[in-house]
């Protein structure tokens, strides 16, 4: 065994016990990494936006400010299931009335986190066109019920209907009709996670819905922005966002925002979205969100109708129209969806990003790979570390099943697997008897699984090293089930990856360097409750949103049960540089009795001695 090196002694030498990691093969294979990296500098591409059509737009912006105030003035409260959100439906139906365009509605009852069971409604006019593929142009017509929601959303709601007026002509008998059939779609509970947009993106209607374009909160005074991320790790047609980048430009005079680099990298990795187009967009049809509102849509204390902009509502309008037209002419040119990351003008193709994430995992793969011999050349046995990393698994994972236990009980919000309303109440109401519950759960499954992991004596380096062992190599394997389920997932793990290799040789160093590798791979995957604070505005409720998105069902069971897994490694490693870590013990080691049964014998005692 060899001694812990003392200050002032000589650098251990490479491949002993102070040092298992072979640096030098680790940044070998980063020469895969570089191919890479090459690879994705040759997959930026700049796409073609499809032609503006001949006619110049005839979108009115003042007259659809009236109707928006209109709207907002007579149902501030629209909150779906209100008489409110009933007469908004009839106030639609009344202006599209006088178009004499076919109106179509759908209703259904759904479970509204914070509202309960309500009816929905959905309506859409439809223009027919000379085939049965459709364009849809949306908006939701509902709000929060806290305020009049003119921004959020009667400004898109009169936009729609003013966007019909330009489109009635054409579909009346003896007009020259549109090349595809433009379907003007009203959706309810939009604000509560798009409840609306789903529904119809689930249905089949009459016809071969090919492209979506939402319109949400157009009449703020914030820049023009393009929100394309969808339910799934997907991405609307590149040919689709350049050109709307590019009606955007053209009828605003300014460049239109979007998530960065960053943040559009989190989003392939954690699917997230407030906007109408990510149920399409996570059904193969491609869709964009105009809006003037950032990745949140606007609160209702700034939502009134003295702050509409009728200047960005007819920027807006007219780059809608002038939308639709494009794509009426060369839809075969933006139809489907894919992934990619945008930046500027051009686009990095979304195959080359997987391609280089999977290349950052390999120096890792290959580092972990040598480890294990290298364990296996000095006798070092994993056997045992391998059975504690098990049971602290199975710990987690019980936590898990309590977690989804309350959540049958009715101890969590349930609903459609829709994100809920950052601004409604329950977004920030954290369940502190549930909570609660869900914590003593935990920790008597903690109780039982700590019998066999607390140390009984004195636990030697090549025992600690086997544990570090043990869980690098189970991290290695949750990040390949990662890759094999969403490969974006993997740039909130490879920071982890590579900071948590090095803990085995941090021991030896005279700076205590362990818990700042601890601390430096946890950012991966806080970045997830970091955007969601910072850029969805959650702030501390951060966690209990995601939480919620987890009893809700919008993040998988089997997404939840790879994060348990890997936490529990992560918690190996910590009891390791905590110097709390123990091999499982061998028989001789292990009591009479089991974990299950020594908890369960300690409760019946710990109830006699009460009574006595």
């Amino acid at each position: 065994m060899a001694a812990s090196r003392s200050p002032g002694r000589r650098r251990a030498r490479r491949g002993s016990l102070e040092r298992p990691i072979n640096a030098r093969l680790y940044r070998a294979t980063f020469a895969v990494v570089a191919l890479g990296v090459v690879v994705v500098a040759f997959s930026i591409v700049r796409p073609t936006a499809l032609p503006a059509p001949a006619l110049p737009p005839n979108f009115d912006g003042q007259s659809t400010r009236a109707l928006a105030v209109d709207l907002a003035g007579r149902y501030p409260d629209r909150a779906p299931g209100s008489s409110g959100s009933l007469q908004a439906a009839g106030w639609f139906r009344d202006q599209m009335r006088q178009y004499d365009l076919p109106l179509h509605s759908d209703t259904w009852r759904a479970s509204v986190p914070g509202l309960g069971s309500v009816r929905l409604e959905n309506l859409w006019a439809v223009a027919a066109g000379q085939s049965r593929q459709a364009i849809v142009v949306m908006a939701h017509r509902d709000d929060t019920g806290d305020g009049p929601g003119a921004n959020d959303n009667a400004s898109g709601t009169a936009a729609l209907v003013e966007l019909a007026r330009g489109y009635a002509l054409t579909a009346a008998p003896g007009g020259v009709r549109a090349g595809h059939t433009i379907v003007f779609l009203s959706t309810d509970a939009g604000a509560f996670g798009g409840l609306g947009a789903l529904r119809f993106a689930q249905q089949q209607p009459p016809f071969h819905v090919v492209a979506a374009i939402d319109l949400d909160a157009i009449g703020g005074a914030g820049r023009p922005r393009i929100e394309i991320a969808g339910d799934s790790p997907r991405s609307p047609a590149a040919s689709l966002v350049a050109t709307t980048a590019r009606r955007v430009q053209e009828q605003t005079g300014a460049d239109p925002a979007h998530a960065g680099i960053v943040a559009q990298l989190i989003d392939l990795g954690f699917p997230f979205t407030l906007y109408g187009q990510g149920p399409f967009v996570a059904r193969g049809i491609p869709a964009v969100t105009l809006t003037t509102a950032g990745a949140r849509p606007p609160t209702a204390f700034t939502d009134r109708t003295t702050a509409l902009s009728a200047n960005r509502i007819a920027g807006l309008g007219r780059a809608a129209q002038q939308l639709i037209g494009s794509l009426d002419q060369g839809i075969e040119l933006a139809q489907g969806t894919t992934t990619f990351v945008w930046a500027g003008d051009r686009f990095v193709r979304g195959w080359a990003i997987e391609l280089l994430l999977f290349t950052l995992l390999l120096p890792y793969l290959v580092a972990v790979v040598d480890l294990f011999a290298h364990c296996r050349r000095r006798r070092i046995p994993l056997l045992p570390a391998a059975r504690s990393l098990r049971s602290r698994i199975g710990a987690w994972l019980f936590a898990g099943l309590g977690f989804y236990l309350l959540r049958l009980l009715g101890a969590w919000p349930t609903g459609p697997a829709r994100p809920p309303n950052p601004a409604s109440p329950i977004a920030g109401d954290w369940p502190v008897l549930a909570l609660i519950g869900l914590g003593a759960l935990s920790f008597a499954g903690w109780l039982v699984a700590r019998q066999r992991l607390v140390p009984r004596r004195h636990v030697t380096p090549e025992e600690r090293l086997g544990g570090q062992t043990a869980a690098l190599i189970g991290l290695g394997i949750v990040s390949l089930l990662v890759l094999a389920t969403n490969p974006y997932a993997l740039i909130f793990f490879v920071p982890a990856l590579h900071a948590w290799l090095w803990l085995p040789q941090a021991r030896s160093l005279r700076a205590p360097l362990s818990p700042f590798l601890l601390v430096l791979g946890a950012l991966g995957p806080l970045a997830i409750v970091l955007s969601l604070g910072i850029r969805f505005g959650l702030g501390l409720d951060a966690p209990w949103y995601l939480a919620e998105l987890v009893s809700l069902g919008y993040v998988h069971v089997p997404a939840v049960a790879i994060t348990l897994a890997g936490t529990a490694c992560a918690a190996q490693l910590v009891a390791v540089a905590a110097n709390r870590y123990a091999p499982y013990p061998d028989r001789r080691e292990r009591g009479p009795r089991g974990p299950l049964r020594g908890f369960v014998r300690a409760i019946v005692l710990s109830a006699r001695a009460r009574r006595a």
